[in-house]
């Protein structure tokens, strides 16, 4: 792993010992991604309506190590929410960072919850 993607880790929600208040909730789109910065990483947040779901992962992108995937595109596959890298259209499981179509290591995920109008993401 490089040094970038190595910074990025996996939080399960059993895991959260910090919960950062990302931003209120009319700062993202529907169906939309934003980045938000966290300490020394960049965390894509995703308020995707069709699934009634917030989901958070890594914004850089593994294949191309560049910061986009909040720019990318919203979508299922076969059920599972995912998001597709805008460079390349490697596609990535919104639950589980798995990629879908290649042989990618998989991207971090953050747990997301709401809470008085704000986004909260967890980290370790």
């Amino acid at each position: 792993m490089d040094t970038l993607q190595s910074k990025y880790k996996t939080v399960k929600v059993d895991e959260v010992k910090e919960w950062f208040k990302a931003a209120p909730i009319s700062a993202f789109s529907v169906n939309g991604g934003a980045c938000v910065k966290y300490k020394d990483l960049q965390i894509a947040v995703f308020n995707f309506e069709r699934f009634n779901n917030w989901y958070a992962c890594q914004n850089l992108s593994p294949a191309k190590n560049e910061m986009v995937l909040s720019r990318g595109m919203l979508g299922d596959h076969k059920g599972v929410p995912k998001i597709a890298c805008p460079l390349l259209k490697n596609t990535f499981s919104l639950e589980t960072g798995e990629n879908l179509n290649g042989d990618l290591e998989p991207i971090a995920i953050y747990p997301v919850k709401i809470k008085d109008g704000f986004v909260y993401i967890g980290t370790h």
